[in-house]
């Protein structure tokens, strides 16, 4: 389940990609990503709702591959 404010949606291609799976988990003040041991994602859900909306994760990611949805107006 996302968060309440938020949810976060990365390509398959990115989410495989341990490179950029690093570079994510590297630059998210708020540790929404992690490198599982094989080097594929996980988004850590319960820390979705402390998203700072700082746009370090889509400049550190390929483009178009790393999507900040907001679950609000």
């Amino acid at each position: 389940m996302p968060g309440l404010f938020i949810d976060v949606k990365v390509s398959d291609k990115a989410a495989k990609d341990a490179a950029v799976v690093a570079k994510l988990e590297e630059v998210c003040p708020v540790d929404i990503f992690v490198q599982e041991e094989s080097g594929a994602l996980r988004i850590v859900e319960e820390n979705l709702d402390e998203c700072v909306l700082c746009d370090l994760c889509m400049s550190a990611a390929p483009s178009n591959s790393v999507e900040i949805v907001k679950l609000y107006e």
